[in-house]
């Protein structure tokens, strides 16, 4: 059975689907064993052998998980901020090699293609792990956890390409995966499209509240209520570019999220000629997030 095949069970895969805070802070009281344990990550590798290698040894790694679960615990419990466990992990891989196939579906290619005369498999590649360590950091601090990142990722992904890749071909990628790591902090200048490609797909894990930790305990700022108004984020194929990021809100506080955020992150990140977004919002369902607001001076 192949790594996209293998089934998960129904908590897992309503995790998946419908993450929620609750869920992101039980898994940090679980024992290291006990949340590593739980951890599969799944992607449709669609024929690519080297990804499906890839995956596999990754769900094997329990370094790697564990690294997951550290910078989950300083994001939820620590710092009280946003999911950083593998389903954020989980998301943005899926998320990134969406974007990357809609760009290759439309004749876009990939910059280890067009640069080193590699294959579109091996770009799945680079997106894939650069999703996968992307904020391995944040189990050191989330201060520069991008440099964090960088220092454990490279021998990491060295040992999980073992065999899959020899050199130069070994180097060329863990390179491309570094810069992806770096360029996906705010102000990121992203070099390679696989870069940019992580940089949006980062800023896309946005539905489902994910963010919401900080709103459902009491604090009410622009961040929390933004977040918390974001129900859903569909890529398709767009009208007049090959990719239409729709983006759908139960809240008009979700513009925030939209124009503040995911602006500035696709900003600068070479997939600007692409991507097209459509935010947009049920108003006769509009949701109160806030019926009352004082004003604390």
């Amino acid at each position: 059975m192949s790594a996209d095949e293998t089934p998960l069970d129904e908590e897992t895969e309503d995790r998946i689907e419908h993450p929620v805070s609750a869920e992101a802070e039980r898994e940090t009281r679980l024992t290291p064993a006990e949340a590593v344990e739980s951890m599969r990550i799944r992607v449709p590798v669609r024929g690519n052998r080297k990804l499906r290698t890839l995956i596999e040894r990754v769900n094997a790694d329990k370094q790697l998980k564990a690294w997951w679960h550290v910078s989950n615990v300083n994001a939820v419990v620590r710092m009280e901020i946003n999911d950083h466990s593998w389903v954020h992990i989980q998301i943005v891989t899926n998320i990134a090699l969406k974007l990357l196939r809609q760009l290759e579906k439309h004749g876009v290619h990939p910059s280890v293609v067009t640069d080193y005369g590699m294959t579109n498999d091996d770009a799945e590649i680079v997106v894939t792990l650069t999703a996968l360590t992307h904020c391995v950091g944040m189990a050191v601090h989330r201060d520069r956890h991008e440099d964090w990142s960088l220092f454990l990722a490279e021998p990491k992904m060295r040992e999980l390409l073992d065999g899959i890749y020899d050199e130069p071909e070994l180097t060329v990628i863990a390179s491309e995966v570094l810069q992806g790591i770096t360029s996906h902090r705010a102000d990121g200048q992203p070099l390679a499209l696989e870069a940019g490609i992580l940089r949006v797909a980062d800023a896309l894990d946005m539905a489902k509240g994910r963010s919401r930790i900080p709103f459902e305990r009491g604090s009410v700022s622009i961040h929390s209520l933004s977040a918390a108004a974001i129900e859903d984020v569909m890529i398709k194929d767009g009208d007049t570019r090959p990719i239409l990021i729709e983006i759908l809100m139960n809240n008009s506080s979700g513009l925030y999220q939209v124009d503040g955020l995911l602006k500035a992150k696709l900003k600068g990140s070479g997939l600007e000629p692409y991507v097209e977004v459509l935010a947009h919002i049920d108003t006769e369902a509009e949701k109160v997030l806030v019926p009352v607001y004082r004003l604390e001076t």
